[in-house]
């Protein structure tokens, strides 16, 4: 998808991003119950500061969100992906990888050089999205979340800047 735009995210996109939230949400990717209409998209751990919006055709196609894993000094050169959601329409055309990009330069941008994620095991599209982005396993704690009656891998990927 050409026409892909990626901007910081704004205390407007409140209501779209919820929506999105709402209707793309999948025990594939969440160990979270389901959004509920009329639960807020931010808040004080999820700030529009913290995430990058896709837009494609006149609309919000997905967004990303990239934190400091941790406040500690010591870890401030790492930046974590945590969510990355394209919605239905706009899957297969080339939004999550803007996203990821865009996150990768933005985390580049605060300086740091280490990128990380978290994604269940059973996710298949998105561990191999991860990896034909350069991002490595590092870890996998085996059946660390039950999701709908079973076990499910918790599996750490990252890559250098």
């Amino acid at each position: 998808m050409s026409d892909v735009t990626i901007r910081p995210a704004v205390l407007a996109d409140e209501t779209a991003l919820a929506d999105l939230d709402r209707r793309t949400w999948s025990p594939l990717h969440s160990v979270q119950p389901p959004p509920r209409p009329g639960d807020p998209f931010f808040s004080d751990r999820n700030r529009p500061e913290h995430l990058l919006v896709a837009e494609a055709e006149g609309r919000t196609a997905g967004y990303i969100r990239l934190v400091a894993p941790t406040p500690l000094a010591c870890n401030a050169h790492v930046r974590q992906i945590q969510g990355l959601v394209v919605d239905d329409w706009a899957r297969g055309r080339g939004v999550a990888r803007a996203l990821l990009g865009a996150a990768c330069a933005e985390a580049r941008r605060q300086g740091a050089v280490r990128i990380t994620l978290r994604v269940l095991g059973h996710n298949g599209p998105a561990r191999r999205l991860y990896e034909s982005e350069g991002f490595a396993v590092e870890g996998v704690l085996p059946g660390e979340f039950l999701l709908e009656g079973e076990y499910v891998d918790d599996v750490f990927m990252g890559r250098a800047l």
